[in-house]
């Protein structure tokens, strides 16, 4: 059987914050090779699959030869003979192998490489992209929305922003590559009013700039001026998306916004949200709320209305049971799909169908750290997600992602189509 494993190994590679991560190789009995690497979060969600590291002085505990030893001692001789193609048969194993609920014996880490790897290696066997192996029955293949950040903050710069994502999505784009055009200048002219102004800072984890604001609505002022002097009409062509990260910011019951110098309760912090939403031409709010409040996540998704996307990641952390729950009580209407949140492809894959059937968004995304792997866009891509989360216009890790969905621009049959309008709650009549 040419998709059966004839090996497995693993590696020690780098990621895009200098720390250790792993990559897996998988080759096939008919030739194929699949290569991927585990990428990392910084501001996690607390019931997130475990990523294993072997603590101690080296790396400042970062290290990752526990989990090395496990794919060769373990993983390898599991998987060696076994189908690449059949991906849930491998996710199976792969699960049942560590059996643990958060994959804390063996590392999600470890499992999503070998689970991407594996993927990779039976497209390649078979000499097709891995979208197309990876495609849903009646998936019209399409390239993801781009929701591309322009200021980092919180976790992922130090905290010099409270918010950790201010992004901008390019809603009334005609296509891909015409989306990351936009894009590209708002991020130019961005960088431009900070280093007129004495603001600029470098940039953050994920590549976008690093400002020196004196408080969030600062942030979305100037971003909105950089919308503006980039040409753009915001709201109708370019639009804001928040990722807020609510549960870094949330202790004891209160929300502390320290560069506005403000600590609200529950209640005031969604006002203050709700004041942005009037404000500004935000259209996709991540997170608004911390992890363990369902409950304000709920008011906020019934305040915000049904043509802002709100979008749980910790609160469900990329699991389909946790998704069910959350949306029988309304407490968002978009779900953030991380594979590494949850180990395996084929358990991402059940938490897109759990979001489906509930009626909610599904939306790709990499992690603060990360490498030049590209699975995450064939991912959405493959799964029909119409929209997709890296980072910045910025750094070798996040252009990767970008870029490949240039070359698929070429080949896809739709070309660079972008989903259509009534994919997004914005978009919905």
């Amino acid at each position: 059987m040419k998709t059966a494993i004839a090996d497995l190994r693993g590696r020690r590679l780098w990621d895009s914050r200098g720390r250790p991560t792993i990559e897996v190789e998988v080759r096939t009995c008919g030739g194929g090779r699949g290569r991927a690497i585990a990428p990392a979060g910084a501001s996690t969600g607390s019931r997130e699959a475990v990523d294993l590291r072997d603590e101690g002085a080296a790396f400042g505990g970062f290290g990752v030869r526990r989990v090395l030893y496990g794919i060769e001692n373990e993983i390898a001789p599991l998987l060696r003979g076994r189908n690449a193609a059949d991906q849930q048969a491998i996710d199976l194993l792969l699960k049942a192998l560590d059996g643990t609920p958060e994959k804390r014996r063996l590392g999600a880490n470890a499992l999503v490489a070998t689970s991407m790897a594996v993927a990779r290696a039976a497209a390649a066997t078979m000499g097709v992209p891995l979208w197309r192996h990876l495609a849903q029955g009646g998936t019209v293949p399409a390239l993801p929305l781009p929701q591309i950040q322009i200021f980092g903050g919180g976790a992922h710069a130090g905290g010099r922003l409270d918010v950790q994502d201010f992004m901008v999505v390019a809603v009334g784009a005609p296509d891909f590559p015409t989306a990351l055009d936009w894009t590209a200048e708002i991020y130019r002219r961005a960088g431009d009013l900070l280093a007129a102004e004495g603001r600029l800072r470098g940039v953050a984890d994920e590549g976008g700039w690093w400002p020196a604001f004196d408080g969030n609505r600062e942030a979305l002022e100037t971003l909105l001026r950089a919308i503006e002097a980039a040409g753009r009409i915001p709201g109708e062509e370019v639009a804001i998306a928040l990722d807020i990260a609510a549960s870094v910011l949330h202790s004891e019951g209160r929300y502390r916004l320290r560069r506005d110098g403000r600590e609200l309760d529950g209640d005031a912090f969604r006002e203050l949200l709700l004041e942005w939403l009037a404000r500004f031409p935000i259209v996709s709010v991540e997170d608004p709320l911390a992890e363990d409040d369902p409950a304000g996540f709920a008011a906020f998704t019934a305040a915000a209305g049904p043509r802002i996307q709100v979008v749980a990641d910790d609160l469900v952390v990329t699991d389909a049971g946790r998704i069910r729950e959350a949306a029988a009580i309304g407490a968002a209407n978009a779900v953030l799909v991380k594979p590494n949140q949850v180990g395996t492809l084929s358990e991402a894959l059940a938490a897109v169908r759990a979001a489906r059937e509930a009626g909610w968004n599904a939306i790709a995304s990499a992690r603060s750290g990360e490498s030049e792997d590209v699975t995450i866009l064939h991912l959405a891509v493959g799964w029909g997600l119409p929209q997709l989360k890296v980072g910045a216009l910025a750094r070798g890790e996040r252009t990767a992602k970008w870029n490949e969905g240039l070359r698929l621009a070429e080949d896809l049959p739709g070309g660079g189509a972008l989903p259509p309008p009534g994919s997004f709650p914005w978009g919905r009549s």
